[in-house]
């Protein structure tokens, strides 16, 4: 018997949600900066501003982030981690790590990159520092498995951080919902000449664990000291834990 999982508001077979949402993907690569500063009206660089402070990179660390895209990041990881350290970009979207890769590249930046799945790391225990993931945990078909995975590769004491879009504050739902189900598949037809993906990550959002839920997700898969701030209402939070 197939098992099947959401996309967006669709039940479909597992082995069908890796295409699809690659396809997504595939979609927007190339003008998915953009349409981040357009959907959130730049919000988006000060929740990853906000995580990369929580993140408290030194000098030397090793660091992992996880479906890292155009690599915004890795990019501070490794201005942080410096020479000594060592920052991994890692996507399972190869047009998306072109552009993460390229725009590490043009800014002088060489650290290694990998294709790879966040629910099969090809990483050994107990190695990162840190490990990071921003806007991929809601794609991963068994987020239990990746956030086990993730836990795996950290070091003892070493830190995990999950920026995603979360459940916004009860007032804005109404607002939020129009906002979500009306213009951003409207921007994305304009914008990436694609309404379809768009209104998928709407759909992704709604049906992504809220922060409570996720909250113990994590502790579950063996994290500690686990917690999580609210950003801009809700729209987005961040959530640490740590493995002891």
């Amino acid at each position: 018997m197939t098992n099947s999982t959401h996309f967006g508001y669709q039940t479909i077979p597992e082995e069908e949600k890796v295409r699809k949402v690659a396809e997504v993907f595939h979609s927007v690569a190339t003008k998915y900066d953009v349409m981040n500063d357009l959907m959130s009206g730049g919000l988006h660089r000060l929740w990853k501003t906000f995580t990369i402070a929580q993140a408290g990179v030194r000098p030397g660390f090793k660091v992992l982030d996880i479906a890292g895209g155009t690599g915004d990041l890795a990019r501070a990881f490794a201005r942080q981690a410096g020479p000594s350290g060592e920052v991994w970009l890692t996507d399972i979207n190869e047009s998306m790590l072109r552009v993460g890769r390229d725009r590490l590249l043009n800014k002088g930046q060489i650290t290694p990159v990998a294709l790879c799945d966040a629910e099969k790391l090809p990483f050994p225990d107990n190695y990162f520092d840190r490990v990071s993931v921003a806007f991929g945990l809601r794609n991963m078909t068994h987020k239990d498995v990746a956030l086990k995975e993730m836990r795996r590769v950290l070091k003892p004491g070493g830190k995990l951080l999950v920026l995603e879009f979360s459940k916004v504050w009860e007032p804005l739902q109404k607002p939020y919902d129009v906002y979500s189900f009306s213009v951003l598949p409207w921007l994305g037809k304009r914008i990436a000449n694609d309404s379809d993906s768009y209104r998928y990550l709407a759909e992704s959002i709604r049906m992504h664990p809220d922060q409570e839920t996720l909250k113990g997700m994590m502790q579950e898969a063996g994290l500690d000291n686990v917690n999580y701030f609210n950003l801009t209402a809700g729209v987005a939070a961040l959530h640490t834990g740590v493995k002891l």
